[in-house]
């Protein structure tokens, strides 16, 4: 459709963070951090391991923890180095259909808001199940780069 994709994402690993009782904007900030940290040798085989994209965030509804998490290289995908932060962990997020909304500009908790709730809207118009009660944001940019910037939400199709 032209305001939404559907994209299958495959069984994949990431690398995350729960941040609890705080702002988006806040957890964001937080968990990027502990998973920049993780990614700079702060795991288990003090290795340096390449930034990937997106960044997501798990923004469930009515709840103030917010889960951050970088996608695995996939030349780690098979064996990622362990955390040595205990608030850190690798996940595996099974293969999922999800609807995705792009926008572009510097994403603000507001934006992805709005943006998911344009995307909800669509989706229940349209007649598409999917799972209402949580959404992830992905950011694509590092926070220097000012122009042509991609985020998206995602809802997982039931």
């Amino acid at each position: 459709a032209k305001d939404y994709e559907l994209r299958q994402y495959e069984t994949a690993k990431w690398v995350s963070t729960v941040i609890r009782g705080e702002i988006q904007k806040e957890a964001l900030r937080q968990g990027f951090w502990k998973l920049f940290h993780y990614i700079q040798g702060k795991n288990e085989k003090e290795m340096k391991i390449d930034m990937t994209v997106p960044v997501t965030c798990l923004v469930k509804r009515g709840c103030a923890d917010f889960k951050v998490s970088f996608f695995v290289p996939f030349e780690h995908q098979d064996s990622p180095p362990q955390p040595t932060d205990s608030d850190v962990f690798i996940e595996e997020r099974k293969a999922a259909a999800v609807f995705v909304r792009s926008f572009s500009g510097f994403a603000s908790t507001e934006k992805y808001a709005e943006e998911a709730e344009v995307l909800a809207r669509i989706l229940r118009n349209r007649g598409q199940p999917f799972h209402e009660d949580f959404f992830y944001t992905a950011g694509y940019d590092s926070p220097f780069k000012l122009f042509n910037r991609h985020n998206e939400v995602w809802y997982f199709k039931k």
